[in-house]
């Protein structure tokens, strides 16, 4: 049924805009509700190639994913918003620290939510329907973005905006509203620049817009399992993401140079203490970070990635350190006791004198104690 409504296609339209950027997004356009391309190619042969490796979202069901008519039956248009969250630098605490990426400083997809649930209201309070879609692997939400006008496909596989960068995170409202569509994305704004390929910590972006997630630090942190040894060195004092490849892109350097960006929010996560990580108990730890995606939702996962920081940052002769690490090798946690031997001997120090039982079985521990640590060195490409 069509509401019966006297606000034409591109009133509404001029209104849902108005309103975005009223609210605080940096950016606003809407699309059509087709099947999303490239990305349902894309993803489809990247995942036959392996290079997804474990990780899920858009990738379990690239049918779903690119099909937002699946979310939505009925939808016509998606309008899509795009929320910055770029912030000033943040100097790094005495304390020893692990790095966050920017976009988990906060739960800025809780602000973006807010911004897209009042554009779905005004096309509800007209009689259409609309539905509010983002983070939640339902929608490619680059390619809505790019389709919708907001931004180019860079090297790193980040949208960027033209003068804005790539420091934004993005979601839809999909709705059966009959609004105006974009007809023309924007052109491409990286041309010759390969800066993000080759200052990659592992070389995960194998080709122009290609990211092998097997080498992505910032999955890697995040992922189940063990973090392959070979990478480990290159997590450096990383906690949650990595920046590089956005710190790198000359869109983004060259903000600095525009109006400064906002201060940072009081109550930012920016980097996280690694001695708190490592003592807290489960609860503790997902309530301050459980808003980060958590492989699982097991807290030992932030725990693993917290032992690889510590051995690429602490100093052997701290004993709160050495503290921490017997702790973790006396773990009944086979994962964290193995990452603790890594990270002992990373410090140049006995995983036995330290504490390791002496009868240690698990082979994922017994085989980081045989490990020949120069593996570390990461061959990029």
């Amino acid at each position: 049924m069509v509401p019966t409504t006297s606000t034409s296609s591109s009133e509404l339209t001029e209104r849902v805009h108005s309103l975005g950027l009223a609210a605080g997004l940096a950016a606003i356009g809407v699309t059509s509700a087709e099947v999303l391309e490239p990305a349902r190619t894309v993803i489809t042969s990247r995942k036959a190639a392996g290079l997804a490796g474990s990780m899920q979202f858009t990738y379990r069901n690239p049918d779903r994913s690119t099909e937002p008519r699946r979310a939505l039956p009925e939808a016509e248009s998606i309008v899509c918003g795009a929320l910055s969250y770029r912030r000033q630098p943040i100097d790094e605490p005495e304390a020893l620290s692990g790095r966050v990426a920017r976009y988990a400083w906060r739960d800025h997809y809780d602000d973006l939510r807010t911004i897209l649930e009042s554009i779905a209201e005004l096309l509800r309070a007209e009689g259409w329907t609309a539905r509010v879609h983002l983070d939640d692997n339902n929608l490619v939400d680059r390619n809505v973005a790019y389709r919708a006008g907001l931004g180019w496909y860079g090297k790193n596989a980040n949208l960027l905006l033209p003068g804005e960068g790539s420091w934004f995170v993005l979601g839809s409202v999909l709705t059966n509203a009959p609004l105006v569509h974009a007809t023309q994305p924007v052109d491409d704004g990286c041309g010759p620049c390969r800066r993000c390929l080759d200052d990659c910590p592992t070389g995960a972006i194998v080709a122009p817009g290609i990211v092998d997630a097997r080498r992505c630090i910032a999955w890697l942190v995040q992922g189940p399992g063990e973090i392959p040894i070979e990478f480990r060195e290159a997590v450096g004092d990383r906690l949650y993401g990595c920046d590089d490849c956005q710190e790198v892109c000359p869109p983004n350097r060259g903000l600095e140079h525009g109006d400064p960006a906002p201060e940072p929010e009081t109550d930012s996560d920016a980097f996280v203490e690694l001695e708190w990580v490592l003592r807290a108990g489960d609860d503790e730890l997902l309530d301050r970070l459980g808003r980060w995606y958590i492989a699982g939702r097991d807290p030992n996962i932030i725990r693993r990635t917290a032992l690889v920081a510590l051995g690429n940052t602490a100093d052997p002769a701290n004993g709160a350190v050495c503290e921490l690490l017997t702790h973790h090798l006396r773990s009944e946690s086979a994962l964290l006791r193995s990452h603790a031997v890594w990270a002992t001997r990373r410090l140049g120090l006995d995983p036995y004198a330290l504490g390791l039982d002496p009868d240690e079985d698990d082979p994922a521990v017994l085989a980081e104690l045989e490990m020949d640590l120069d593996v570390n060195a990461v061959a990029a490409g």
